[in-house]
């Protein structure tokens, strides 16, 4: 029953960010620039979790915004960073194999 619940939670919460990145997101890639080179979702930016600070200019006026990185980690840790700086419009994508699986289908 648990397993049944989670994956419920699991596609409803994929079936809303999948609305968000079809709807023109700005996907924003928190791996490090190495791992960004060996793969990565087309016209996504790559903005490392540790440098987000510095760029919080690149998202004031984004009307939504998707992080991602290898597992969810860094993105949530990048969500956080942008929140406390006052921009509530971000959706941890988890995984950019995620994002991009959703943008495929």
């Amino acid at each position: 029953m648990l397993e049944v619940l989670k994956n419920m939670f699991s596609n409803k919460t994929n079936e809303a960010l999948k609305h968000i990145v079809n709807d023109g997101a700005f996907l924003v890639d928190v791996r490090s620039s190495g791992e960004f080179a060996g793969g990565h979702i087309k016209g996504s930016v790559n903005i490392p979790v540790d440098e987000i600070q510095n760029h919080l200019a690149k998202f004031k006026t984004r009307k939504n915004i998707v992080v991602f990185c290898r597992s969810g980690a860094r993105s949530s840790l990048a969500k956080s960073v942008l929140e406390k700086n006052g921009i509530v419009n971000v959706t941890n994508g988890g995984s950019w194999q995620n994002v991009a699986s959703l943008l495929t289908n």
